[in-house]
């Protein structure tokens, strides 16, 4: 359940890090009534910058195959690097 504060709320910053840490949920910040601002644990940030970055990873992967780029084949690649580097 998604977890709502008025931004008057914002003047208790321990209680609202207690909250963030011990939820790992985002704090969703109103303002008169309307999203504002939502405020997350450090952990959970790197965890959705981590899911970002796959997903961003993927759209552009498949943007390239849209636009004619052969896929290659990831054994392939790992191959020739190990050669490369490894002899």
């Amino acid at each position: 359940m998604p977890i709502i504060m008025p931004i008057r709320d914002l003047r208790n910053t321990s209680e609202i890090s207690e909250i963030a840490h011990k939820e790992q949920e985002p704090i969703f910040i109103t303002k008169n009534g309307y999203s504002d601002l939502v405020v997350m644990s450090s952990e959970l940030y790197d965890e959705f910058a981590g899911v970002n970055r796959i997903d961003q990873a993927i759209y552009e992967s498949e943007l390239e195959t849209a636009n004619g780029f052969e896929p290659v084949d990831a054994e392939e690649v790992f191959s020739e690097l190990e050669k490369k580097y490894f002899g």
